[in-house]
C-alpha cells in the first residue's frame, strides 16, 4: 500500500482546494452550513451549487474532457473526495447522474441520448434517480416484475419501484423493466430513460424514523419511454445496469471521510465544558471508548486505501469493497449511537443538546439505513464470506 501522492496530485489538491475556499455558499468555511427545509428551496440551493461546481470544472471530473470532465484519475477522485469532505462542502443533488447515469449514456447511450441528456446532468439543470428495487426484488435485481409493453413505437411500463433515493426532486428516472418472460431469469430486461413529471408516475415518499424521506416508492402506469430511449437495445438490461453499477468507482470514501469529520465533531462535544461537571472525556470510561472508536475508524480507513491500491494495482475493483461498506455502515452506528449517550438524559430528547455541534439524534437514527442502502449487512457478508474468504454458498 502506497499513501504517497505524486507532484501532479498534489498541486490537483491545491487546486480543488483553493477553489472551494473561493467558491463555496456564503458563511459556509464559517460554519453556517444549514440547507433550506423545504424541499423546493433546497433542490434550488443544491442545483445551483452543481452549477457552479460544473461551471469551475468541478463537477463529474472523472468523465473524459470531451464531454465537460476532467479525465482524472482514480486517486485524483479521491482527494476531491478527501477535500469536499475536509470543508463538508454541500452535497451533490444530482449524484445518480453525475457518477452512474452519465458515465452509462457515455459508455453506451446512442448519439441522439448524449446530445440530449448529458450537458443537462453535468450541470444539475436535470435530476435523474434510478428505478431498481422493487418490494420484492431489492437485492435481487433479476427478480423484478415492472414490466414495459410496445405499443405504436413507444413503450409503455407499469409496475412500482422502492428506496428510489431523491425520486421526489428528479426529473427523470433510468428504470429497469421486464419486456418478455422467456428465457433465464436475467434475460429479458431493458434499461430505459422516462421522465418523472409525466401523468403515469407517481412519486410517493418511504418516512424515515429520523423525518426525513430521501427515499421513495415510485408507482407506474403506462408510463410512456420513446423507443430512443432505450439504452443498450431491447433485453440489454441486465448487461446495461451492471455497466452502469461499474461506474461507482470510490466506492465508500466519502462515507469514511465523512465519518472522520464527525468523530471529530464528537471529540469536541466532549471538551467542552458543562455546567458543575467535567467534560465528558474526562471520564476514564468514555475516553477510553472514545479510543476504541478512533482505533476502528483508523484501521477502517487504512483499509480503504489497501483496497484502493488493489483496484489502481488491477485496473478494476474487486469484492474488497464490501469489506469497507460493511465497517463503514456498522462504525457509523456506533460512533452515533455513543454521541447520544454522551449528552446524558438530554439524548432522550428529539433534538437533544442543542449546544453540540451536530444534531447526534438525526444522524444516530440515520445510521441504520446505511446498513441497508448500497447492500444490505446480510449481502456484503455474503459477498466477504463466498468471495474473499472462500466459504461455501449457502444451500439453497
Amino acid at each position: 500500500m502506497n499513501l504517497t501522492y505524486t507532484q501532479e496530485d498534489e498541486l490537483f489538491r491545491l487546486e480543488i482546494r483553493s477553489w472551494l475556499e473561493a467558491n463555496l455558499p456564503e458563511g459556509w468555511i464559517e460554519g453556517r452550513r444549514n440547507l433550506p427545509e423545504n424541499d423546493r428551496q433546497r433542490k434550488d440551493f443544491l442545483k445551483a451549487w452543481q452549477r457552479k461546481l460544473m461551471e469551475g470544472g468541478w463537477a463529474g471530473i472523472h468523465w473524459p474532457k470531451q464531454y465537460g470532465g476532467r479525465g482524472a484519475s482514480l486517486i485524483q477522485e479521491v482527494i476531491y473526495q478527501e477535500e469536499l469532505a475536509r470543508v463538508k462542502a454541500p452535497p451533490v443533488l444530482n449524484f445518480m447522474g453525475i457518477n452512474m447515469v452519465g458515465p452509462t449514456l457515455i459508455q453506451m447511450g446512442t448519439s441522439e441520448q448524449k446530445e440530449k441528456y448529458i450537458d443537462k446532468i453535468l450541470s444539475g439543470e436535470e435530476i435523474w434517480c434510478q428505478g431498481f428495487s422493487e418490494p420484492n426484488a431489492g437485492s435481487d435485481l433479476a427478480g423484478l416484475q415492472t414490466k414495459a409493453i410496445e405499443r405504436d413505437g413507444r413503450w409503455y411500463i407499469t409496475g412500482q419501484k422502492v428506496w428510489t433515493t431523491y425520486a421526489h426532486m428528479a426529473d427523470k428516472c433510468f428504470i429497469l423493466a421486464r419486456t418478455s418472460s422467456t428465457g433465464k431469469r436475467h434475460e429479458g430486461i431493458t434499461a430505459f430513460l422516462i421522465d418523472m413529471h409525466q401523468p403515469g408516475v407517481e412519486v410517493r415518499p418511504i418516512y424515515q424514523m429520523n423525518d426525513d424521506h430521501d427515499f421513495n416508492e415510485i408507482f407506474l402506469q403506462d408510463a410512456v419511454a420513446e423507443a430512443a430511449d432505450v439504452v443498450g437495445g431491447v433485453g440489454m438490461g441486465w448487461q446495461v445496469s451492471m455497466a452502469l453499477l461499474s461506474h461507482e468507482r470510490v466506492g465508500v470514501a466519502g462515507t469514511i471521510f465523512h465519518l472522520e469529520n464527525i468523530f471529530e465533531n464528537l471529540v469536541q462535544d466532549m471538551q467542552r465544558e458543562a455546567a458543575n461537571r467535567n467534560t465528558a472525556i474526562d471520564n476514564p470510561h468514555h475516553a477510553s471508548k472514545l479510543a476504541q472508536i478512533y482505533t476502528r475508524l483508523r484501521a477502517a480507513s487504512l483499509n480503504y486505501y489497501r483496497n484502493l491500491t488493489k483496484t489502481i494495482d488491477q485496473g478494476y475493483p474487486g469484492p474488497e469493497g464490501s469489506i469497507d461498506k460493511l465497517v463503514s455502515s456498522e462504525l457509523s452506528k456506533e460512533l452515533t449511537n455513543f454521541a447520544v449517550s454522551m449528552q446524558g438524559i438530554q439524548g432522550v430528547l428529539w433534538k437533544g443538546d442543542e449546544n453540540t455541534s451536530v444534531d447526534w439524534q438525526h444522524q444516530y437514527l440515520q445510521s441504520f439505513g446505511s446498513t441497508i442502502a448500497g447492500g444490505t449487512t446480510e449481502i456484503l457478508k455474503n459477498v466477504i464470506g463466498e468471495r474473499i474468504l472462500g466459504l461455501p454458498k449457502d444451500l439453497k
